[in-house]
């Protein structure tokens, strides 16, 4: 089965969140209508199901290959990133000046989901692109800027991010990688990094790799850290590449999933020639890396919209072919005619069709910070994004997870086979909820730096806007349940997350539960919402509408229940992990 691009969901849900950020009123996106974002969604899908998706089983059976300092990846790779980079997919989002094509995020999300449902280790590299420029944008000078953003926009060279150390890893402050001053202004970096996605491959002339170092004399901890761009090839005057800079490739990693995209460990300066420039200001670099780091999160958030699509439609379409047991009638019948197929069915197309709402809206939401003029409307943009941000990344990443094994479950004992690529969803989303901050962290951040730190400001506003929601229609089934879904989260947040007195340690150990009730409270507010705009439009196409309506209900009997039960954990947050004695 070839992935198709679920262009109809696509296609409406890019328009509800066009509206609903009042995207057309932005004066600066007039050209990037909804007809414009069409095309190109059209364009995409058919690049995605034609070249990248029947790479995918191929990525994963071969992996990729190492020997003397080089990576070497699968079959198809190298071809299908040259049409990648020539097609201008890569810099979608980036500014038309070092050769992007300047498209609004409400656009490109749609895409980046297709590619990740595609072929996700593939694809990998695409948002350490965007994650890079959108650095050097913000941080670098106007020589970095012009030694490197053109040619990393447009694809001729890569991005490789190296944070992570053998004994640093979410805690960047213990890193040790050591930059150290010369005379010409530039700085010999020295030091080793592990888990660098794309660190090193054959697919682009140059990789330059972002790289987080201490310099001799800096503070130590988190605020001594200094951001550095550190190429493959050094450049020339002239934009060519030129000699080899004194980084190597030590190994891969053996991997559960994502076989066909490099996990490296990478040597910096082992003959003390590795020359880096500074990104910004000395010991910010953590400032400008969580720049990437954010739009990496996001980015995982839709890998998990992408692969539970992705199992969706194999599990979809391996129902309607298996024939076992009989129906009502007696006759044997495909197993999508079994009620428990159908749930799980449909408990992998109610979560992926709300995630993938929210991850459009937040992507309007970065057009509106992006765009408007409108300082308020940008605050509160702002506010909104970091506040979901975590939310979509941890709850996204979880879900995929659990609908993986929902798929598998579709399949029977054949999901137990590699043959039928089911297996390999499992294996590559694994990963998601633990790269770019596993959901403990995202967990930690949502409770502390964007609910307790604001005093619940911005909380309270997403609770307002639900609670407007549900005004519209307060005597919907669906809106009741999220009614009272609201309401228990509002008393939770007064009495426990909020609590002035709450003791840090417990309110950690609930921390997880927490975010998975924001995330399955989130995904039933998108839903009863598009459910009220389809029961206006049904006329236009009762059966895609009447769907949609049937998914929030779905949701709200299935699955809001558990997002309730996780808010009645947060609330007995002092009982059972501070007790036990390991």
């Amino acid at each position: 089965m070839s992935y198709q691009a679920p262009y109809k969901d696509m296609q409406w849900l890019v328009e509800q969140a066009y509206q609903t950020q009042q995207l057309g009123n932005l004066e600066s996106l007039q050209d990037f209508d909804l007809d414009l974002a069409n095309a190109i969604m059209d364009e995409a899908n058919k690049f995605a199901s034609g070249v990248l998706a029947p790479l995918n089983m191929v990525g994963d059976e071969e992996g990729c290959k190492f020997s003397d300092g080089q990576v070497t990846t699968p079959t198809g790779w190298k071809d299908a990133y040259a049409q990648f980079r020539d097609s201008g997919w890569i810099g979608l989002a980036l500014p038309e000046e070092f050769g992007g094509q300047g498209l609004p995020k409400y656009i490109a999300q749609p895409v980046n989901e297709m590619w990740l449902s595609s072929n996700l280790a593939f694809v990998m590299f695409a948002a350490l692109a965007q994650g890079g420029s959108e650095i050097l944008l913000k941080f670098a000078s106007d020589e970095l800027k012009a030694r490197y953003l053109t040619q990393i926009v447009t694809g001729e060279w890569t991005v490789a991010m190296a944070l992570t150390e053998p004994n640093a890893g979410s805690d960047l402050g213990a890193l040790t990688t050591k930059a150290i001053p010369q005379a010409d202004g530039t700085y010999q970096i020295k030091g080793q990094k592990i888990y660098i996605t794309y660190g090193e491959h054959d697919m682009a002339d140059n990789i330059v790799h972002l790289v987080l170092a201490r310099t001799p004399d800096a503070p130590a901890g988190s605020r001594g850290i200094s951001l550095f761009a550190v190429p493959k090839y050094r450049v020339n005057e002239d934009g060519s590449c030129g000699e080899f800079n004194d980084i190597r490739c030590t190994g891969i990693e053996h991997k559960t999933g994502l076989h066909g995209s490099p996990t490296c460990s990478i040597s910096y300066g082992d003959n003390d020639a590795c020359v880096g420039e500074l990104i910004g200001n000395l010991n910010q670099g953590l400032v400008a890396m969580f720049v990437l780091m954010n739009e990496a999160r996001l980015s995982c958030g839709m890998q998990g919209v992408g692969l539970s699509e992705l199992a969706f439609q194999k599990a979809l379409q391996y129902s309607k072919e298996r024939v076992q047991g009989a129906g009502a009638n007696g006759q044997r019948v495909a197993i999508i005619e079994h009620p428990d197929v159908k749930r799980m069915l449909l408990n992998l197309r109610s979560e992926s069709f709300a995630l993938r709402s929210l991850g459009y809206q937040i992507a309007a939401l970065i057009d509106v910070t992006e765009q408007s003029d409108d300082e308020e409307a940008v605050k509160a943009a702002e506010k909104r994004i970091a506040l979901l941000t975590p939310i979509f990344k941890g709850f996204a990443t979880e879900q995929v997870n659990e609908l993986a094994g929902d798929a598998i479950q579709v399949y029977g004992g054949m999901g137990f086979v590699e043959e039928t690529g089911i297996a390999q969803v499992m294996r590559d989303a694994r990963i998601t909820t633990i790269y770019e901050g596993t959901t403990g962290v995202q967990s930690k951040d949502l409770v502390h730096r964007k609910i307790r730190m604001d005093q619940g400001q911005a909380i309270s506003g997403l609770l307002a806007e639900m609670r407007g929601d549900i005004a519209k229609a307060p005597d919907n089934l669906v809106n009741k349940r999220l009614s009272a879904a609201v309401d228990q989260l509002a008393q939770v947040l007064d009495t426990t997350v909020l609590n002035p007195n709450a003791d840090l340690a417990q309110l950690d150990a609930v921390a997880v539960p927490f975010l998975n009730a924001m995330g399955g409270i989130c995904c039933a507010w998108q839903l009863a919402r598009l459910a009220l705009t389809a029961q206006e439009s049904k006329a236009q196409d009762e059966a895609f509408f009447g769907n949609v309506e049937a998914l929030a209900e779905f949701y709200s009997a299935y699955k809001l229940p558990l997002a309730q039960a996780a808010l009645t954990t947060v609330s007995l947050e002092q009982n059972g992990v501070a007790a036990y004695q390991f």
